[in-house]
């Protein structure tokens, strides 16, 4: 067993990857990271969360800050954001083991022994759907969010890690969310982790 490990995910939008990895952490009684970590960052760097994550006001639609992962600041105020994220999300690992849901975590954490990566994706019908029945979209916003969130997503990841987010080659675990919806998904990732870092087992290094 080993004293910490991590898990990361990255997700196309609408395949429920936020919910699977909040239920995994509860499955597993482990830490998770997500919006927790722009606050932190906005507190560390003395700005206002706006600046890191649109306003509803500014929006015109609460869905507005998923297509801006670092805001809409400056490039050198992006990358001063993205490099703070990275401190907060390594001083995170030095604690206790966690979950750590986008920011390019995949990449941050990918060296690291004890982590699993892992890409939530779903077939576009099923993420249409999630959007409006589970999100409670407008269908036509359902419909420019997902290409939306997913262009800004993918534009982010490739600009700070170097490679698209569902790359299989630096990916641990690919899984398709609409196979066995959310609960479904986290308790055969939690079957996954559990065999991956023998817990239960003795401790490990």
């Amino acid at each position: 067993m080993y004293k910490k490990y991590f898990i990361t995910f990255s997700r196309e939008f609408g395949s429920l990857g936020r919910p699977i990895a909040r239920k995994l952490a509860e499955l597993l009684e482990i830490e998770y990271y997500d919006r927790d970590i722009v606050e932190q960052t906005a507190k560390n760097l003395g700005l206002p969360l706006t600046i890191i994550d649109d306003t509803e006001e500014r929006a015109k639609t609460r869905f507005f800050r998923m297509s801006y992962p670092l805001g809409t600041g400056t490039t050198e105020q992006q990358d001063a954001i993205f490099n703070e994220q990275v401190k907060i999300i390594k001083q995170l690992t030095d604690k206790q083991s966690g979950i750590f849901v986008g920011r390019c975590s995949d990449f941050i954490l990918g060296n690291e022994k004890n982590c699993i990566r892992i890409y939530v994706y779903a077939p576009y019908e099923a993420r249409y759907r999630n959007c409006v029945d589970v999100l409670q979209m407008e269908p036509n916003i359902a419909k420019k969010m997902i290409a939306k969130v997913d262009r800004a997503r993918n534009a982010y990841h490739l600009h700070y890690a170097g490679y698209l987010p569902n790359d299989q080659s630096r990916q641990d675990v690919l899984i398709n969310s609409s196979m066995l919806g959310v609960n479904g998904t986290a308790e055969c990732l939690a079957n996954i982790v559990k065999i991956r870092f023998r817990l239960g087992n003795e401790p490990e290094e």
